[in-house]
């Protein structure tokens, strides 16, 4: 079980500044991820042991400091921000790189389908153009073989990334990390970003500004998308509101 009290939040973006480099596993909540963290131990588990928990929802916001937890974040931070922010650091450092002669920096996507995965190369050339690109679409499947795996690992070990995403939806990347994370050789950041793939690549559409400003992301894709989106935004909600009352 996870409760808001126990959980150390990045209270706001500019506190992303502040997250040193190395290896280190940057996850996202929200209240869809709070209510199934309730239900499944090693979710709660990968959200509470990773290094930095980011409040991807507006609720999360409001419930901790309707709780007055120790951590309270003072805004919402997507995980679209954190995003920004990595992609946008990573590309400026890396232009400093090629200055000096040397090998350009690499962000790697590994997670989604090969389509989603070819728009994100062409959207990085673009607005990213001092980066490299390396891409992986793991079997599409509700649970991964153990030689799954090992190719996902063996993958991102020699790709040798200095930004590392990951994209197959709460729960299972967030799972799937933590439960391989000392397998990973890796010396970067590793964000579990899960729609951010789809947003990027232009296959599924974010909230406009104001949507988003208001605290009302949630209604839009509740809107857009009504048969997939109904159980997770109408009974979660309702879901979760009882879950923080009782905590």
């Amino acid at each position: 079980m996870l409760k808001l009290k126990d959980i150390k939040l990045v209270r706001s973006r500019d506190e992303l500044a502040q997250i040193p480099d190395g290896k280190t596993l940057i996850n996202t909540i929200n209240a869809f991820s709070y209510n199934n963290a309730q239900k499944d131990s090693l979710f709660a588990e990968a959200l509470r042991e990773g290094d930095y928990l980011i409040p991807d929802g507006a609720s999360i916001v409001k419930a901790c400091r309707m709780k007055k937890t120790k951590y309270q974040p003072l805004e919402r931070i997507a995980g679209w921000d954190l995003f920004s922010f990595e992609m946008n650091r990573l590309n400026e450092r890396s232009a400093k790189v090629i200055e000096n002669g040397q090998t350009r920096l690499k962000v790697m996507f590994m997670g989604s389908s090969e389509k989603v995965l070819s728009l994100i190369r062409q959207r990085v050339a673009v607005e990213y153009a001092n980066l490299d690109v390396v891409t992986y679409s793991p079997p599409y499947k509700p649970q991964f073989s153990d030689e799954d795996s090992a190719a996902i690992i063996n993958a991102i070990n020699a790709a040798n990334p200095d930004l590392l995403w990951i994209g197959m939806t709460a729960p299972k990347q967030e799972k799937w990390t933590y439960k391989h994370w000392n397998q990973l050789n890796i010396h970067c950041h590793v964000g579990t970003i899960g729609a951010v793939f789809d947003f990027f690549a232009g296959t599924a559409k974010r909230a406009p500004l104001w949507w988003q400003k208001h605290s009302l992301e949630w209604l839009y894709r509740l809107i857009i998308e009504p048969r997939r989106m109904w159980r997770r935004y109408i009974i979660g909600n309702v879901e979760f509101l009882w879950l923080i009352a009782r905590e």
